[in-house]
Order: structure tokens, then C-alpha cells, then sequence
């Protein structure tokens, strides 16, 4: 792939944030402006991360165990130096770097140095940095625009609680190192998606916002799009589903993935789901007790999602609200009840006392 830039993008198709720069990527034609050098979904390395996100190898890498050598479908080799691993990528920026070797990471060829790895950054960049260069009869670039001004406030505005609650919230769930931190940060998530399950509805689709795509669709997307697949079971995040018990986001959904060939080229489910059974499967050992699904109703999103606690939603006494789990039985078969339904919305067969008396505390 020949670059008509000094730019070239680090990526992994099985991260969330990543994947947003990717969506911007194929949403504006850049795909023969801007590289992708594409890493493994896994392994990761050690507990701390070493040796981290490997590529496929080139005939020039080196220093990869004979079994890391092989093909990976959808990773590519690294398009700039020929690295075995990302980390290569940052020392060659800065040899005392101590930080993590995240993606997404953008070089930049003529200053020879990373000049960015933060997603929500890259994003509001890339859209227009090569207007100037991109062809007279490929005017989609020049006419989309994600952050409109007469749409800011609002953007800013939901695109903080996203962020807080649902984008880095499944993590805080997923990651949790207790019962406590677990119990704290389960219920954020799904107050968030109640608020865009509202705000949805509010504006009519087929956008977050209505009728114009922003940002907030490409930010909320690559979290969602991985919830019922990843986030429901290996984090623990079972309070609900997006398919099962939220039509208005299931629907934004399916509208993006189907009708958007951007959001659908972007998504690979063998990435995303081999990243977190092979890489971060540390989440299925911790013996923590789980919420059975209860009333939604009440998880708000935006300010009172920061006071939101298990004590602040209505729900049945605690050994009917919580399942004990451990890696050894969390994937057997437990009957999970759906949730109330929205007003306003006609959902068949719902079961409004969402108790399960199943216990794997064995």
C-alpha cells in the first residue's frame, strides 16, 4: 500500500478506541491516504504487558518465538519498519519510554516520531487533515462533519458521561479487582445506555442526535457493537442486552453496521472476541457474585450515574440479585430474565419480576 502522506496508523481491529480512528478512516476515503500497520489480538505478554502487541511478522523482524511467527487474518506486517513488536514503535520515539504500548499510535514519517496516541485527539484531526490533497470528485470528505458547531455543546455535553460511564466503563466493571469496585461500577454502564436509549427515541434516529451523524455515533458504536458480544459475559456487564432490551440502540445500531459500509469494514468479531478470551480472560477467574437483570428503569446516566450505587435501583433481596460465579462454572446455562420495558415501547413476554434463584456458589 503506497502512502500519499508521512502518516501511518497503528492499529488493533479488537480495540474499541482504535476502532473509532478506523470508522473516521473509511468514513472519509482515507484509506489510500492514510496505512494501517495492523497487531495481533493476541498474545499480550505478561501481566504487565511485556512484550506486547505483536505483528505479523516481515522478512526483516526478528525475535519472535517460532509459534508467534505465523499468519494472523486482518493483522498486517508493520508497514513502516518491519517491527515484530509495537513497543519497537515507541522506543524508536523515545528509548526511555515507560508508558504502555497502546493503540491507536500515529507516526509521523518525517519528524520520525509518534505524534499521537490518543483516540478522542485523532479523531477530531483526521477528518480534514488531507482535504487539500484528496481528489476534486471525492467531495464526502469536504461535506461530513462529525463535530458541527450548531451541535457541539451537545456533543461535549453526552460525549462525557460516554466516556465515563460506558466507553471506559465496561472496563471499570470488566477490570474490577473486587466485589466493591465490581458492584460500584456495573450499574453506570447500563444507566448510560438507558439515557441513549432516550435520546434516541427523543430525536427520531437514525442517529444518536437525529438526522446527522457525529461522533458520538462512531464513539458510542465501537463500544456497543462489542457489548452483547464481549462485554455481557467476559465482563460482566448482565444486566441486560443491547439486542434483548434495547430496541432504540439496537436499531441505531443495525442501521450503522448494515447501512454504513465504513462501520461494518471496521468490525472484526474474530479480533474482538479472541483479544478477550485470549489476552484479557483474567476477568472469568474472579469469584465475584454478579447482578441478576432487574429494573433498569431508574439507572440514570449523565450527573446521577456518579451517586449511582447497587443501593440506589429497587431490586429484590441480595441472595435473589446475585449469582456467585468462578472460572470453572461461568459459562454454564442460567436462564437470564428480561427486563421491564420502556414507556412507550412494545416488548412481548417480559417478565417483571426478574429474579433468578440459581446459585453456582458451589
Amino acid at each position: 500500500m503506497a502512502s500519499r502522506t508521512h502518516s501511518n496508523i497503528y492499529t488493533g481491529l479488537f480495540c474499541p478506541f482504535a476502532h473509532r480512528v478506523n470508522i473516521i478512516r473509511h468514513l472519509y476515503d482515507l484509506q489510500d491516504i492514510i496505512p494501517i500497520s495492523i497487531v495481533k489480538p493476541y498474545p499480550k505478554g505478561d501481566e504487565k504487558g511485556w512484550p506486547g502487541w505483536q505483528f505479523v511478522p516481515s522478512s526483516s523482524s526478528s525475535g519472535q518465538d517460532k509459534e508467534d511467527k505465523e499468519e494472523y487474518t486482518g493483522a498486517t506486517v508493520d508497514r513502516v519498519f518491519g517491527a515484530s513488536y509495537l513497543h519497537e514503535i515507541y522506543f524508536k520515539a523515545d528509548p526511555a519510554y515507560k508508558g504502555r504500548y497502546s493503540v491507536p499510535c500515529l507516526w509521523d514519517r518525517k519528524s520520525g516520531t509518534i505524534v499521537g496516541n490518543e483516540s478522542a485527539e485523532i479523531m477530531r484531526w483526521l477528518p480534514h487533515a488531507f482535504d487539500s490533497i484528496l481528489p476534486t470528485d471525492a467531495p464526502k470528505g469536504k461535506e461530513l462533519d462529525l463535530y458541527p458547531e450548531h451541535l457541539r455543546e451537545k456533543i461535549d455535553r453526552i460525549g462525557s458521561w460516554m466516556q465515563r460511564d460506558l466507553n471506559t466503563g465496561v472496563y471499570k466493571a470488566g477490570f474490577a479487582p473486587d466485589q466493591a469496585t465490581y458492584d460500584r461500577n456495573v450499574i453506570p454502564v447500563f444507566g448510560a445506555l438507558n439515557a441513549l436509549e432516550k435520546i434516541i427515541r427523543r430525536n427520531g434516529g437514525p442517529y444518536i442526535l437525529g438526522k446527522e451523524m457525529t461522533e458520538l455515533d462512531i464513539r458510542a458504536y465501537a463500544t456497543i457493537v462489542r457489548f452483547d458480544t464481549v462485554y455481557v459475559q467476559h465482563f460482566k456487564c448482565n444486566l441486560g442486552t443491547i439486542r434483548h432490551d434495547y430496541p432504540q440502540v439496537n436499531n441505531w445500531l443495525k442501521n450503522l453496521y448494515w447501512n454504513h459500509p465504513a462501520f461494518k469494514e471496521t468490525t472484526n468479531f474474530k479480533h474482538i472476541k479472541e483479544n478477550v478470551s485470549s489476552s484479557i480472560c483474567f476477568c472469568l477467574g474472579r469469584p465475584y457474585s454478579l447482578f441478576c437483570p432487574f429494573s433498569r428503569k431508574k439507572a440514570n446516566a449523565g450527573s446521577s450515574t456518579q451517586k449511582a450505587t447497587t443501593t440506589s435501583i429497587p431490586k429484590p433481596s441480595r441472595q435473589w440479585v446475585h449469582i456467585r460465579t468462578s472460572k470453572r462454572n461461568f459459562n454454564r446455562t442460567f436462564r437470564r430474565c428480561p427486563l421491564v420495558e420502556w414507556p412507550g415501547q412494545t416488548l412481548l413476554n417480559m417478565n417483571k419480576s426478574c429474579c433468578v434463584k440459581h446459585s453456582y456458589a458451589k
